[in-house]
Order: structure tokens, then sequence, then C-alpha cells
């Protein structure tokens, strides 16, 4: 644990007296229980707490299996530290660069081939700084001024869009938008809808063109009618507005999940490319040579990827190179970033095969769990991200792979990812005014009935402890949330 205490400044008190441990122990897993149960009948409690020595101060059901919903980060993050190193994680990503490629193929302008190799940042924000596509869009106008097709290419990563055991209802939204190699604007289109000043009409609405809108929204002063909605079918580009909005109040930004990010990557640089005085007189879309349905469609997409092949090594090509990957990890745990999560643990595949999938990225994790001694029984998850309701971990298996992090030289880089309590992150609002404001370091998770945290915390006497507090099968209108922030606490001022 020496690099965790230093990172923490942990405080030794001189001349401290304690009473018996043993006893001490069992007060304080009382007291915990006894927190616990305020929440009622249901809720699955899972915790463990242990010291710097690794002695266990609270251990409740420590074995048993739960959901850990975003607490899978965790796991996903420290394996990128542990397979890429820290040195590879602190320079430019090469390794997630975007290129774009002009092939001609004797038609009235070049295709472009558009191709993602995992990057999480990309962007097509109008005031886009950094991993910008303008800036490709940009390099092809300084070379042509007519091209054909614009193609997408996301052959990088196995087509596995979503996790097993991801909640169907999810995929429309921006917790269960599409994993793909090529990703842009975290796959995610904003639908702006304004009301109107007065009621009895419509709100208007702005939403990209790639999708169609049926607009069934209304505009009235009824504060008890149901709240703006939207559905969408998986694979369709339609959206069906519906609810009320105030009239006279606030636009609303409602965030659509993309099914297919790399035909909506084509779709945003064929539109950069019309606005900047391009012609595009071909299709726009994806393609993968094994998914051509025609001798032709098979004969030009295998052209293509031997062009590709052919100019892979040619400096003389647009591309762009994203921010450290580290800057990546930490967003990754700092704001719960869903797809994120997912792209990293396919990029870790890669390091196990040549196409990133969610099978070669779980060897990885698995890999790494061997090494800090997890038993198989303690882990096993479906994704990267959490929102697998497949997921299972042991709180033991938290703690013992928490404290091993913080035997490795990059320990004190993975506890700086983690959001702080009262401070940033998903724990900005969480701890303020208690004795761990600003003295917890962890990870949350959320999912339907479910609720985690784990990570690591500085007692009122400055000792370090780790933990993983996990509450499974909670009931609707059950306050685990506030019960287990008030449960840790009351350990840290126990300590």
């Amino acid at each position: 644990m020496r690099n965790l205490l230093s990172a923490l400044a942990l405080i030794v008190i001189p001349g401290a007296t304690l009473p018996c441990p043993a006893l001490a122990a069992d007060s304080l897993q009382q007291q915990v229980s006894a927190v616990l149960a305020e929440a009622g009948p249901g809720t699955r409690w899972g915790v463990v707490v242990a010291d710097a020595e690794g002695k266990e101060v609270v251990a409740i059901d420590p074995e048993g299996r739960y959901v850990p919903a975003s607490n899978t980060k965790l796991y996903t993050t420290a394996a990128a530290f542990w397979k890429l190193g820290l040195p590879s994680l602190q320079e430019p990503d090469q390794a997630g660069r975007t290129s774009a490629y002009l092939l001609a193929h004797g038609k009235p302008g070049p295709d472009v081939v558009l191709i993602g190799r995992g990057d999480a940042r990309l962007s097509s924000a109008a005031d886009c700084k950094i991993d910008c596509l303008s800036a490709l869009a940009d390099k092809i106008v300084g070379r042509t001024r007519k091209v054909h097709d614009v193609i997408a290419d996301d052959s990088a990563f196995e087509d596995q869009r979503w996790s097993p055991g991801m909640s169907w209802n999810n995929i429309p939204t921006d917790d269960g938008t599409g994993v793909s190699a090529l990703s842009i604007d975290d796959n995610v289109a904003i639908l702006k809808v304004i009301p109107p000043a007065a009621p009895g009409k419509p709100p208007a609405i702005a939403a990209p063109a790639y999708f169609s809108v049926i607009n069934w929204a209304t505009s009235d002063n009824d504060t008890a009618a149901p709240p703006l909605s939207f559905e969408r079918m998986p694979g369709s580009r339609t959206i069906l507005l519906k609810g009320n909005i105030i009239p006279g109040s606030n636009p609303r930004n409602l965030r659509l999940g993309i099914d297919d990010p790399a035909e909506y990557a084509a779709w945003h640089l064929a539109r950069m490319l019309r606005e900047r005085g391009v012609t595009v007189s071909g299709r726009v879309g994806k393609e993968k040579v094994s998914a051509t349905t025609t001798p032709a469609q098979e004969a030009e997409s295998a052209a293509r990827a031997a062009a590709i092949a052919a100019n892979v090594a040619s400096e003389d090509k647009p591309a762009l190179v994203p921010p450290p990957l580290i800057e990546d990890l930490t967003i990754i745990n700092k704001v719960s970033q869903n797809l994120h999560a997912e792209l990293l643990l396919r990029r870790l595949g890669q390091q196990e095969a040549f196409i990133g999938s969610i099978e070669s990225g779980q060897k990885v994790v698995t890999a790494m769990l061997t090494q800090a001694g997890l038993k198989p029984t303690q882990y096993s998850f479906s994704d990267g991200s959490g929102m697998s309701t497949y997921n299972r971990v042991a709180p033991r298996g938290t703690v013992t792979f928490l404290r091993w992090t913080q035997t490795q030289p990059w320990g004190p880089n993975f506890t700086a990812t983690l959001p702080i309590g009262g401070v940033d992150g998903t724990l900005k609002n969480r701890f303020k005014g208690t004795s761990l404001e600003g003295r917890i370091m962890a990870k949350t998770g959320t999912l339907n009935a479910t609720n985690a945290l784990a990570g690591f915390l500085t007692t009122k006497s400055g000792k370090v402890l780790t933990f993983a507090a996990y509450a499974n099968d909670v009931p609707d209108g059950t306050r685990a949330t506030q019960i287990m922030d008030k449960a840790l606490v009351l350990i840290a001022e126990s300590n």
C-alpha cells in the first residue's frame, strides 16, 4: 500500500490507544449492519473494508456475487495501466488515430475511406479544438473538390455494438449508444426542443438531418402532463417525440444514441465536405469486405482494401492523432463514460487478437486479475462499462484487486483517475459536509436496483482504508446510496 499511503499523506497518531481489536471490529460491524438495515427488506448488501495491512475491519457477505454496475470501469481502466504501461498512456495516442484515404477508381473524383481505430474523442462540434473531424475535411478539400463515395471502415473491432446483458431500452439513449472502432461525438446526437411562448402550438425542434422526427409533443401549462420523452426502435433513424413542455420554458436538449456510429461519422464527413464546396456524387455509408452482398461490391471493396494496404505506410495521408490515452482513462472514471470504457476494452483486446472484441478484451482483464490473486468465483464480466446485468463481483475480490493496484508503479496514477467525494466527477455532490469530503476517492455504480461504490478513504485518525460496497435488488423508493454513504462515514469516524 506504500504508493497510496504516500499519495494520500497518511497521518500517524503516536500514543493512540484502541480497544481490543476483536471487540472493536465486532462492534463496528454491528453498527454498520444496523445502518444498512435502515434500507428495510429486499436490499442485499455486500461490504468489505480493509486496513493498510489487509485486515478486514468490516466484512458483510464478502464472497457474495453482486452486480457492480459502473464499478466495472475500475477493472477496465486498471487493465489499461497494466497492459499498456504508464509511459505509453502518457504519449499521444498513435494507436487510436483516425485516417482518411483518397482512393482513385476511375470515377468522377476519388473515394474517401475514413478508418477508425478506437478513438473515443473524435468530434464534429463547430467549436472543436482537439481531435476534430473538420481537420480531416480541410485536408481533403486541399487535395480535391470532387469525391465519389464517402465510406466508413470500422473493421478494427468486431461488430459488437452492444454487450450481452445490456437492457434493450437503453439502446436509444446516450447510456446505451452503439460501440464502433469509428466513433464520433460520443456517438450521441442532440434533439433540441424549443417551446412556444404561449400554449396551443407544438414545440419547434432542431435535430441533425441524419434523423427524421415525428413530433407528437405538446406545449401547455399542465404540470401534471407527461414530460418530454422520445422513442426509437433499434436500427431505426426515426424519432418519435412525445410528452409536454411548458410554454416559455427553457429549450430542452434530448440526447439520442447512435446505433451505427461509423455510418454516422461518414455522414458527418460528407456533410462537412459539401459545406466546403466539395461535390459528393456517390454513396455515403459503411463498408466491410465481409459484409458485401454482390460480386461487384465484393470486388470493389477488395480493391479499396488493397489500395489502403499499399498506402498504410505512407505519411502522405490525412490523419488525426488523439491526446494521450491517460486523459481518457480519467474521463472514464471521473464521469463514468460508458462508450469510452467499451472502446478501451476492445482496444485492450487488440493486444491479444488482430481484431478487438469484448472476448479478447476480457482475456486481458482476466490475466490481470489472476496476477492480482483473485479467485475465479470473485468476478465475471460481459462488458467494460458495467451496463451489463450479467457482470458479477465479490466485495472481497474488489478490495483485493484495489489493494493490489497500489503495489504497482502506476498505482497513484490509477487512483488519481477516481472521483473525489464532494469535489468532482460522480462524487461531486456526495459526502459534502461530512468527514469524508475530499477524503474519499472511489468509483460509483448505478444501474436498475443496483448501487455501488469502491475505492479508498482516509479516516478521521488518518488511516487509509480500502473498501467495496454493493447494494443489489434495491426496492423502488429505497435510498440505498444515502444509506451506503452514512455507513462509510461511520466507518471513517470510528477508525
